[in-house]
């Protein structure tokens, strides 16, 4: 039995289609997640806003900027696979994965201090926002890493570009996080 020739948008994607599918629902939580967020904003917007000015907002613009990077890391990981430099490839993927840690510490200090203040959940709904939303996404790094080192290992070409599309999701998620907690008044 000969394997059906994918057509039209499908076949330009690349890596697996069921990370896509992985990539669209993730999409689809966070943009609910973000979605509740601004709706139960809405509702009070000064106590939000009062919440908010307790984030480091250089914290955040850090993370944004480290994850960015890390994705330009995948990026060239993918470039650098299809001129056959496995051994670039893997340095790039190692850099992608060292800055997914960079993010992880500076989200672990930040989540320190709100703690030492006693801010937690149940402080303000924002904060129950922005634990779920951060934590989730934080969470997506930490698979992320993982993802990354398996494909370091394992690099053929759609796995490399099967993880990075994983990986250029999690910085997208963050960008689209970052100005809604952190800057929305």
């Amino acid at each position: 039995m000969s394997e059906a020739k994918e057509e039209g948008l499908l076949a330009e994607l690349p890596g697996d289609l069921m990370m896509w599918v992985l990539i669209i629902s993730e999409l689809l939580v966070f943009g609910a997640g973000l979605a509740a967020f601004l709706a139960v904003r809405i509702s009070d917007p000064a106590g939000f806003a009062d919440a908010q000015d307790h984030l480091d907002r250089a914290a955040g613009g850090l993370n944004t900027a480290v994850l960015v990077t890390s994705g330009l890391c995948a990026a060239l990981a993918n470039r650098d696979s299809a001129q056959g430099r496995r051994k670039q490839v893997r340095l790039w993927l190692a850099g992608a994965a060292a800055l997914g840690l960079v993010f992880l510490w500076v989200k672990a200090i930040e989540y320190g201090d709100k703690l030492s203040a006693g801010i937690g959940t149940e402080t303000h709904p924002f904060f129950t926002f922005y634990y779920l939303l951060t934590g989730f996404h934080a969470a997506h790094v930490v698979a992320g890493i993982v993802i990354l080192g398996l494909i370091a290992c394992y690099d053929s070409p759609r796995n490399l570009e099967t993880g990075t599309a994983f990986w250029h999701m999690v910085d997208l998620i963050w960008v689209l996080l970052f100005p809604v907690i952190y800057l929305l008044r």
